[in-house]
């Protein structure tokens, strides 16, 4: 009987071939570290997996505009400092 991890690599297979503008491969690769995840996952990874999901489910957008999304998280983060959140203005307060 075949393993998850069989069928997640016969399925990518098939995705990496499909060679779509759509890159439907992003769904797969963040579907399976989501449904796998464990104590030894990286946290980054459940976290970009989550919102790759929650970008293509809620938000409709392709594999490709997933995969460009990650990208740019991947680039921005660490980029507010405690400075740049101090520096801006007030927000609602938690009673408001």
């Amino acid at each position: 009987m075949p393993t998850d991890h069989d069928l997640y690599n016969e399925l990518s297979c098939y995705t990496i071939a499909h060679g779509d503008a759509a890159f439907i491969h992003q769904h797969i690769v963040d579907a399976f570290i989501a449904q796998t995840a464990d104590e030894s996952t990286k946290p980054i990874s459940l976290t970009f997996a989550l919102v790759g999901l929650y970008l293509h489910v809620e938000r409709q957008f392709t594999g490709r505009q997933v995969q460009l999304a990650h990208m740019k998280l991947a680039q921005d983060r660490g980029a507010i400092t405690v400075t740049d959140v101090m520096a801006a203005p007030a927000g609602m307060k938690a009673t408001d």
